[in-house]
């Protein structure tokens, strides 16, 4: 077997299609788009590159390409803690132990010469609402940019040394089933009050419904260990991918005389039609995604991201956000499941908030550490990583 670094076209397209054999008899796989893989790596695509580096490899036998791992540091993070952290992500891999541990020991191995002294898996040079956490609950069709992975992958990552970090919990809603009368109860009482209102997004105001994005953020995130501000042009890079499937009902935003105080995001779950593309974005399935888009073929919505601002909490306002959801949801019948992704085991208030709704359990990512000195392993299975004061999907 031999590690080989990406370095041009016909390497990177081993990397990208090693999944067609890893997963050619799983009927819950959706291979991600080429295009949102390379992305990730390509430097005028990702704007991480301008505080971060990355490697990626694959590995290969007689039989041919069995597997693939990349490595990156995001300068802005690597050092927040206790030692300096890299990460690891993209893992594929044949059911071989000894091919796993060769892709580990390659990103291992890269990230010492960085300086780290540890790497968490599997997580994605850029924002975790994507490709973040190894999936070991819950194995069925993921939703858009949710992370998917057979479950042997965990005996890798366990056996290999890698210790648990955070769980990452994903709920599902049924919204044919009503919500609990006192949920609404407090969205009403919220909705009475004459110095709050709610307004979704629209592209026209589409500049102040980013800055007012970034004010929540980097007040609601601002306890988050590690905290870096909201990245303005990740920020605009990411709702510009979106503009082909977004629907504007389903992002509002909370305002308390006028002060923007809390927001929620929901995407469409576009894995329901990427999953025929088999990867490629050509013309024809750019067509064929128009179609599928106008014809309202997803019957899903994924909740990306909720926050509002620690002076405004436990006042309702989460509960404002999901009645003003309502109503969009209400005039799209399509619609019937909500998938609640991701919450943290740090997370407690969300997770209360969730179970509030009378949603159910869907899936659980586990997030790995994996510290490069063996002195320290086994001291701390589960890392302290945040205080509670603020609410996340993540």
């Amino acid at each position: 077997m031999q590690i080989i670094e990406v370095t041009n076209k016909q390497q990177a397209k081993h990397f990208r299609d090693v999944v067609s054999r890893i997963y050619k008899n799983d009927t819950n796989y959706v291979r991600p788009l080429n295009t949102s893989i390379e992305e990730v790596f390509d430097p005028q695509s990702n704007s991480y590159f301008s505080h971060g580096k990355v490697v990626r490899y694959i590995l290969q036998n007689n039989h041919g390409i069995i597997g693939r791992i990349a490595a990156f540091v995001n300068e802005k993070k690597a050092y927040g803690f206790d030692q300096p952290t890299g990460g690891i992500g993209f893992f594929e891999c044949v059911d071989d132990e000894q091919a796993a541990f060769m892709l580990f020991d390659a990103g291992k191995k890269w990230l010492l010469n960085q300086g780290m002294e540890a790497m968490d898996g599997p997580i994605n040079f850029g924002e975790n609402d994507n490709f973040w956490g190894l999936l070991v609950e819950g194995f069925s069709q993921p939703g858009f940019g949710m992370q998917y992975n057979p479950a042997y992958y965990q005996k890798f990552f366990e056996k290999y040394g890698f210790e648990h970090y955070y769980d990452q919990i994903t709920n599902h809603l049924d919204l044919n089933k009503p919500f609990p009368h006192r949920f609404w109860k407090i969205a009403e009482w919220v909705g009475q009050k004459p110095d709050y209102h709610f307004k979704h997004f629209n592209w026209k105001e589409s500049n102040k419904f980013l800055n007012d994005f970034t004010e929540v953020y980097n007040d609601a995130w601002r306890f988050h260990e590690n905290f870096q501000p909201m990245d303005r042009q990740v920020l605009t890079e990411t709702i510009a991918k979106t503009k082909a499937f977004l629907m504007k009902e389903l992002i509002w935003y909370a305002y308390y005389k006028n002060e923007p105080i809390g927001f929620i995001v929901l995407f469409p779950d576009i894995n329901q039609i990427i999953k025929h593309f088999n990867g490629k974005l050509n013309l024809m399935n750019k067509l064929r995604f128009w179609w599928m888009v106008k014809r309202k073929k997803m019957s899903r919505v994924r909740v990306v991201i909720l926050g509002v601002k620690p002076k405004h909490q436990r006042s309702g306002i989460e509960s404002g956000l999901f009645w003003h959801l309502k109503g969009a949801v209400e005039k799209n019948p399509q619609i019937k499941e909500m998938e609640l992704s991701w919450v943290g085991d740090f997370n407690p208030k969300m997770r209360a908030l969730q179970e509030s709704m009378g949603a159910d359990f869907g899936k659980k990512h586990i997030t790995y550490r994996y510290l490069f000195d063996e002195s320290k392993r086994g001291k701390d299975h589960h890392y302290t990583i945040a205080t509670d004061t603020k609410y996340k999907n993540q």
